[in-house]
C-alpha cells in the first residue's frame, strides 16, 4: 500500500521519495515534503524603512524620490499614495500615484502614513 500523497498537479498515485522531495514520475513535478504534509508557514510580513506593518489598504508616503522607469517622471519625496494593495514579488506595493498611473514599489522606499 502505498501511503504517498498523489501528486498535486497531475494527481498520479505513483510518487516516490528523493532526499526530502517527493517526485511524480509520469509529469517531472517535485515538490518538497513540508508542503505536502501541510506545514503551514508564517504569513509573509511586508514592512516599511521604519519597521511598520504594512496591510492592504493602507496609506503611505514615499520617502525618497523615485525614478519611474522608462519614462523622465520622478515621484517625489513626500508623495501620498493611498489604498495601496501587497503583492509577491520583487516589488512589495502596487498602487496608483496621481498623475503617473499603476506602478509597483519596493517597501524600503516607504513609511506608512
Amino acid at each position: 500500500m502505498n501511503t504517498l500523497p498523489p501528486c498535486p498537479q497531475c494527481g498520479s498515485e505513483f510518487t516516490y521519495e528523493d532526499g526530502t522531495q517527493y517526485v511524480c514520475p509520469e509529469c517531472a513535478h517535485e515538490w518538497s515534503q513540508s508542503a505536502a504534509t501541510g506545514s503551514t508557514e508564517q504569513p509573509r510580513t511586508v514592512r516599511d524603512a521604519h519597521g511598520n506593518e504594512l496591510h492592504d489598504g493602507d496609506t503611505v508616503t514615499v520617502i525618497k524620490d523615485l525614478k519611474v522607469k522608462g519614462s523622465s517622471l520622478v515621484v517625489k519625496v513626500g508623495t501620498k499614495i493611498k489604498n495601496i494593495r501587497l503583492v509577491e514579488g520583487d516589488h512589495d506595493i502596487d498602487c496608483r500615484i496621481d498623475g503617473i498611473g499603476s506602478m509597483g514599489l519596493k517597501s524600503e522606499f516607504v513609511k506608512k502614513a
